[in-house]
């Protein structure tokens, strides 16, 4: 990709024009991408703040993200800032977690993870000796898959169906044709291990018993390039993302709702917004929610492949409640990051899943920012993000009168296993459900990460980079190959790479306005 152009040829108001449409991480990468190859950028977010799922809510002192926590690929933003002309250290400050994550089963046993082979040894061998074999075979499996689902294949727009025909070898090769879990489970025996190596599947919003072991990439992903922290939160790195965007001659409207994208001859030629305005565009790239995107802003366009009725049929992602507080009192004792398994793991998971029902029993991840970054609570105080699984709106659930019993249930669970004395020190509460989730960010369902990532939603059958039902409309995001998480939809950006071409080739050539090499 070239370098950032001059700035004269930013203010050219006769560049060829791009509208983003969301402002989450996958819409801000995909404007500094675009902005790089000398596309003129404009960013609509529907929200207050630039960020999507990565906003940030700020109360009685304590800062919380109220999206994602982890970093695993920083090597994908130091990309975006160096393609901008800039440095990511002179922006954000990464700080490595190691351990990860300690994960707390219900026995109240626990295993921390690292990156560090020696300790993992030990600490399997101190859980499951028997099981240490086993386990160096699947970590080892996993760095396989890596190399092929995520080095090989995560920037690789799938837009026929031969590109996942040549895959289907290497698929079955690396037993993508069965679950993350059956696969941990054919290498050890100790379901706490088991469930230890599996879980990854949830950060992307897949049932671990359900979706392809090529997910199992997480796992050795983490191990390849650590798990790191912004100071001062995710919401640092998304006020950098905009700097990038505003240096490069880009602009980012908030508060602006998108009624529909208009179309001319099978083409996308711009959008309409909620009050009637009009805004043209040579291309536009939505990092909506996809069904979002085709159901409502394509409303009056005929679709061939993402019609109403197959969207209905659509398996979608679980649903999030995320508890954020803030005590009076520190934790000291608490890790950066925690999962507290519950005493079920699949039943659990098909409650979420299969029968949409909300559980009594939970499980949990505890963040814990202030455990390396005080700054986020008052002094003295500690600041928390605590998210269980649970099913999208798919099923009967009033979240309106069960939100509170549910956070009250949810704080419980946290006094008895890793917060004790919890109760009386929370000083700031506030919480967010699926049905948040589906008012805010116009989740489809209200759905934590879009459509699910089983293997006949993913790759080629996921909706396409370049949307299949128009021309120079593409799309970013969770909904998109290869699927949600910070490192999925930063590669959804990538691929426009290989679809977009840069304004240079635009503007040479004859036609002007015919922009995708899939036009």
């Amino acid at each position: 990709m070239n370098a950032m152009p001059e700035r004269g040829a930013l203010d050219d108001p006769q560049r060829p024009h791009a509208i983003v449409i969301g402002a989450g991480i996958g819409g801000l990468a995909a404007a500094i991408r675009l902005g790089a190859r000398g596309w003129r950028v404009s960013v609509l977010e529907r929200c207050e703040q630039a960020g999507g799922r990565a906003a940030v809510f700020r109360q009685d002192g304590f800062t919380f993200d109220a999206g994602p926590t982890i970093i695993t690929a920083p090597f994908l933003l130091e990309e975006l800032w160096t393609l901008a002309g800039r440095r990511f250290a002179d922006d954000v400050t990464l700080v490595p977690i190691d351990p990860f994550y300690r994960i707390r089963f219900d026995t109240g046993s626990y295993i921390d993870c690292s990156a560090d082979p020696a300790f993992m040894r030990a600490e399997i061998q101190r859980l499951a000796p028997g099981d240490l074999a086993g386990y160096e075979r699947f970590i080892a499996l996993t760095e396989r898959i890596y190399q092929i689902g995520f080095e090989q294949l995560g920037h690789v727009p799938f837009g026929s169906w031969t590109d996942m025909a040549r895959i289907l070898p290497d698929l079955l090769r690396l037993s993508g044709h069965r679950s993350v879990y059956a696969l941990a489970a054919r290498h050890v025996r100790d379901e706490r291990i088991r469930a230890a190596l599996s879980f990854h599947p949830l950060l992307v919003g897949g049932n671990p018993f359900k979706v392809s072991a090529i997910y199992a990439m997480i796992l050795h992903l983490e191990r390849a390039h650590g798990v790191h922290f912004a100071m001062g939160g995710t919401g640092r790195i998304v006020e950098g993302m905009a700097g990038l965007i505003a240096g490069q001659g880009g602009s980012i409207r908030l508060n602006t709702n998108i009624d529909r994208i208009t179309i001319a001859d099978g083409a996308a030629t711009g959008v309409a917004l909620d009050d009637g305005t009009r805004i043209a565009a040579d291309i536009v790239v939505s990092n909506a929610c996809t069904a979002h995107t085709y159901r409502h802003l394509l409303r009056d366009a005929p679709r061939r492949r993402w019609t109403d009725r197959k969207l209905k049929a659509t398996r979608y992602s679980m649903g999030l409640f995320v508890w954020y507080f803030g005590t009076d009192i520190k934790f000291p004792d608490v890790p950066h990051h925690a999962i507290i398994m519950g005493p079920r793991y699949r039943g659990l998971l098909d409650d979420i899943f299969e029968h949409k029902t909300l559980a009594t029993d939970m499980s949990i991840y505890l963040h814990r920012p202030t455990a390396t970054d005080p700054s986020l609570a008052p002094p003295g105080c500690d600041g928390f993000y605590a998210l269980a699984p649970v099913p999208h709106l798919g099923g009967d659930i009033d979240w309106a009168t069960q939100a509170e019993p549910y956070r009250q249930a949810l704080e419980r669970r946290l006094a008895e296993t890793m917060l004790p004395g919890l109760a009386g020190h929370v000083v700031t509460s506030r919480i967010m459900t699926p049905a948040d989730f589906e008012s805010r960010y116009a989740s489809t369902l209200g759905a934590g990460f879009g459509m699910e990532p089983v293997l006949t939603q993913s790759a080629w059958f996921r909706p396409h980079n370049a949307s299949e039902e128009l021309r120079n409309l593409f799309l970013v995001g969770a909904g998109t190959h290869p699927g949600a998480g910070v490192p999925g939809v930063l590669s959804t950006a990538r691929v426009l790479d290989g679809l977009v071409p840069a304004v240079s080739t635009v503007m040479s050539s004859a036609a002007g306005r015919e922009v995708g090499q899939h036009v």
